[in-house]
């Protein structure tokens, strides 16, 4: 996988983004934040605008999924042509976005995690959200697998330290909720 993406790959990749926008809106999902704007970053957790705009404390999540897809393609498709695998983790991540935007998951977040008045995502924010997770399998693509590794750590460990929350904690807390931690994310 060491060939370009391409211009074709480009396109397959701008492609499956609007497809994402256009199924999440047929969802019912908000096109943009209630707030009426759009923000580069918007970095209080506990907060409406959370999840609504380009860039928030989980963006470094959705980086770390591309780094996780693009060490599972050199895995399991190390032959095919890069657009192949990076078409491949944008379907998987838009998948994700678009269950993690159903009201079954959003009641789980709100009944396990520390994301108490979750309502889910802007589709701007899960296009975003996906467009974070390219810019991981990208900078997966040019480092040795050490320091993608180095620097998943750096992520989760950064964001356990900012927020309480991170990529590790959010499944765990999702797959099987532990009082304790969700207390001590609480603050308490």
């Amino acid at each position: 996988m060491t060939q370009a993406v391409g211009r074709k790959g480009w396109l397959i990749a701008a492609a499956l983004l609007i497809l994402l926008g256009a199924i999440l809106l047929a969802m019912g999902r908000p096109p943009i934040c209630a707030c009426g704007t759009i923000k580069f970053w918007h970095g209080v957790v506990q907060s409406s605008e959370n999840s609504q705009h380009l860039a928030d404390w989980y963006s470094f999540s959705h980086v770390i999924h591309g780094f996780i897809f693009y060490a599972v393609a050199r895995w399991l498709i190390p032959s095919r042509p890069a657009w192949v695998a990076l078409a491949a983790a944008i379907f998987v991540e838009s998948t994700w976005e678009i269950a993690e935007n159903t009201p079954m998951v959003i009641d789980r977040y709100r009944e396990v995690t520390m994301a108490f008045g979750y309502s889910g995502d802007s589709a701007i924010n899960s296009i975003a959200d996906t467009a974070w997770m390219v810019i991981g399998w990208l900078i997966a693509r040019t480092l040795k697998w050490w320091q993608t590794a180095a620097l998943a750590i750096a992520f989760e460990l950064f964001t356990l330290w900012t927020i309480r929350d991170n990529l590790t904690l959010n499944v765990l807390m999702l797959a099987a909720p532990v009082e304790a931690i969700r207390e001590w994310q609480a603050g308490a």
